[in-house]
Parts: C-alpha cells; structure tokens; sequence
C-alpha cells in the first residue's frame, strides 16, 4: 500500500515522515524518513512491554499515538530494531493521506477500500480480513488475517514483482526496493523479511526449532510460492 501511494505521488520516499508530532521546530522525529520506517531504522524507542501497551493496552485505540509519541533512542537511520511500531505509523500515514479529515469511520473505510480495489481485489485475495482501533487506523504491524490461499497468491503477486496478469499494480522498482537488504540487517529489506543470513544473531525468517516464534515471514527467493507463511495469520507492513 506505501508503494502505491508513493508511486501515486502521495507519499514521499526520502522525505520526513509527515508526522504532525514530528514536525514542530527542533523535534530530532524530524529526521525519520519513509524509507527508516519501511526499513524500521526509525530510531525510535521501544522498551520491554512497550509493544504489548500499544497493541493491548493503554494505547490499543490509538495505536499510532501511541508508537508516535515515542522519544529517539538512536539517531534515525543508525540501528535496525524489529518492531511493530513501524507498520502502525506507516498505516496512519496512509489513513492520513487517504482521509484527510481525520474522522475514524472515514479513515477506516478509505483505508479498506484502497486496499480492496488497488491490491485484494486484483490480486484475488478474498479471505484478507485487517483490523483497526478506535482511530481507524489499521494494524499494519500484526493481526491481519488471511487465507492460506491468500497468502500465496500474495507470495506470487511479490515474486512476479508487482504484476498480475500482465498488470503491473505497484513499480517493479518498488518491488526490488521491498527486496533489497536493509542497510542495518541484510535479513530484512523493507517490509519484508528476506531468506539471508542475518547481520547478527539468529536468523529470525526461519528460527530454530528451540526458537520457533509465531509471527509468520515470507521468504523471498526466485521460485513460484516462494513466500511461505509460518501461521495462520500473517505479519507485514503494508509496503
């Protein structure tokens, strides 16, 4: 969904996340670009407990607010943090742009709409059913469901580089960005975690079986169904 609006000239790339917040003289959120969100280098805190506050608890019905009001702990663009702070803000940018008013019902049903005729519909993806808080704004971090089948035909949508039966619905060159190591973790490109070996640590694609984490990941590789989800239920900031 960023892609597409970026490439609809709505949203910009290398320029300031257009955060309200963030915008007010001598705030350092200033810095954080689209691109440190996709690449979740934003720099931003996130403490233990701090994800569970914002999904379920004090900040569940505005979630972006939440993550959002968040102080630096790094300098934007400096370290890779894996979070799921960066799909929420980069949601409420595109309810912003998409419902300008603000109200939470016109956020929630511009935001749908967009994605039912510009991706689910073309791409066939019947079953995707995304959440959204009290604001309208869509958990583009975590629990949005989806098919199995949903899932693959998503897989082939991204391995066919944003084309779909000779439709190309999102820039090919936005779909080699998507696929392009992160510059803080080669094991995640932008949105998307990518099948390579980690900059440190475990993989977190494909963990040991000791390891095994719930949050499903996609796979890139040059083979047909090469995105293969890891439950039932699957994770990724709507790039």
């Amino acid at each position: 969904m960023i892609g597409m609006l970026v490439s609809d000239g709505r949203l910009r790339l290398n320029e300031t996340a257009p955060v309200p917040a963030w915008q007010r003289p001598g705030d350092p959120r200033g810095e954080i670009t689209l691109r440190h969100l996709l690449q979740m280098r934003s720099g931003l805190r996130e403490e233990p407990g701090d994800e569970a506050r914002m999904l379920f608890g004090a900040g569940r019905d505005d979630m972006a607010g939440a993550a959002e009001d968040q102080p630096l702990a790094a300098e934007p663009g400096a370290r890779f943090q894996d979070d799921a702070a960066s799909g929420i803000i980069l949601a409420d940018l595109a309810a912003r742009v998409l419902a300008p008013t603000g109200d939470a019902e016109a956020r929630r049903r511009a935001v749908a709409d967009y994605l039912r005729t510009r991706l689910f519909e073309p791409v066939q993806m019947r079953g995707v059913v995304p959440s959204y808080d009290a604001h309208g704004t869509m958990n583009g971090g975590a629990m949005i469901d989806a098919t199995a089948r949903d899932m693959v035909r998503f897989g082939e949508f991204l391995r066919n580089r944003g084309a779909v039966h000779g439709a190309q619905l999102v820039p090919r060159q936005w779909i080699d960005f998507m696929a392009s190591p992160s510059p803080r973790e080669k094991q995640y490109g932008a949105g998307i975690w990518l099948n390579r070996k980690p900059t440190e640590g475990e993989p977190r694609l494909f963990p040991s079986a000791a390891r095994a984490i719930s949050w499903p990941r996609w796979a890139m590789a040059a083979r047909p169904c090469s995105f293969r989800p890891r439950a039932s239920w699957w994770w990724c900031a709507w790039a």
